[in-house]
C-alpha cells in the first residue's frame, strides 16, 4: 500500500466519522469535547486532501 493509497483510505474513514458526527449534531447536538473533535477531524481531512493533491500535481 502506497502512501497516497493510505491517505485516501484514511480520508474515507474520516468522511464516514464526520458524517456520523453531523447526524448526531442534527439530532441532539454535540458537547464541547465532541465539537472540538469534529473540528479536528475536518482539519485532518482537508490536510489529507491537500497532501493527495500536492502529490498528484508532482506526478
Amino acid at each position: 500500500m502506497t502512501y497516497v493509497e493510505m491517505m485516501r483510505r484514511r480520508n474515507e474513514i474520516l468522511k464516514r466519522n464526520i458524517g456520523s458526527m453531523i447526524l448526531k449534531s442534527n439530532k441532539q447536538g454535540l458537547s464541547g469535547q465532541e465539537n472540538s473533535f469534529y473540528k479536528n477531524m475536518i482539519k485532518e481531512l482537508h490536510q489529507g486532501e491537500s497532501e493527495i493533491n500536492a502529490f498528484r500535481n508532482q506526478s
